[in-house]
């Protein structure tokens, strides 16, 4: 029987599993590390607010530390960033424009230290080459929050599987597509099923009770003089 090391950079880069949401897309993931054989390595961030909401004590005292450690605001790395050696993760800022290292660079694990993250590049100029990754200080882009806080992370989430929106403009090998969550965005079906440079290597999971059919959204309006 013929046994696939699925830690290697080209297993990783034929291969990729889309989904519509992001809590969907981190639910995969998990379960994907959970299986994944090897030990994992946790890294805990350091959340705090801005030097001027931390002197507001009505506000520190409001959002505790406890509380900032529960967001996860988009374009940030979780709390707990969870990796094991092999596994694919993907890069959420510009580090080194020209070493390879920009936001959504996808990278393998190769070591984990309490101080940097050595990885292999996936993707673009620099694949195959190895890269360092270190803790820097992040702030959401999105302004939802009531307070401003920084987050000091490694700037990185696994990449088993990433959004629809996120996977545009990549071609893989193999793709395996999650739609139990009804698509809600205009030409996200497309995008999905086009990443895939062979219709037969697609896979598409579709909720129980919709065996044989899912949403495809279109807007014929548009289209109309």
């Amino acid at each position: 029987m013929h046994v696939v090391d699925a830690s290697t950079p080209t297993f990783l880069t034929e291969r990729t599993i889309l989904s519509v949401r992001n809590e969907d897309v981190n639910a995969i993931n998990a379960a994907a590390l959970n299986i994944f054989p090897g030990d994992t390595i946790s890294y805990l961030t350091v959340d705090k607010m801005s030097e001027d909401d931390e002197v507001d004590r009505t506000i520190a005292n409001r959002y505790p530390n406890e509380y900032l450690n529960s967001l996860d605001p988009t374009g940030l790395p979780p709390f707990k960033v969870e990796l094991k050696v092999g596994c694919p993760i993907i890069l959420l800022r510009n580090i080194a424009l020209k070493d390879g290292l920009c936001n959504g660079t996808r990278m393998m694990v190769v070591r984990c230290a309490p101080r940097i993250i050595e990885v292999l590049i996936l993707t673009g100029g620099h694949f195959d080459k190895f890269a360092f990754i270190p803790r820097i200080s992040l702030t959401p882009s999105s302004s939802y929050l009531p307070f401003r806080m920084t987050r000091r992370q490694f700037p990185v989430r696994l990449a088993y599987a990433p959004t629809i929106n996120k996977s545009q403009g990549q071609s893989v090998k193999f793709i395996g597509v999650d739609l139990r969550t009804p698509l809600f965005s205009h030409g996200q079906l497309y995008v999905a099923l086009s990443r895939c440079t062979s219709f037969d290597r697609v896979n598409v999971l579709l909720p129980n009770n919709e065996l044989d059919s899912t949403t495809n959204i279109v807007y014929p309006e548009v289209l109309l003089s």
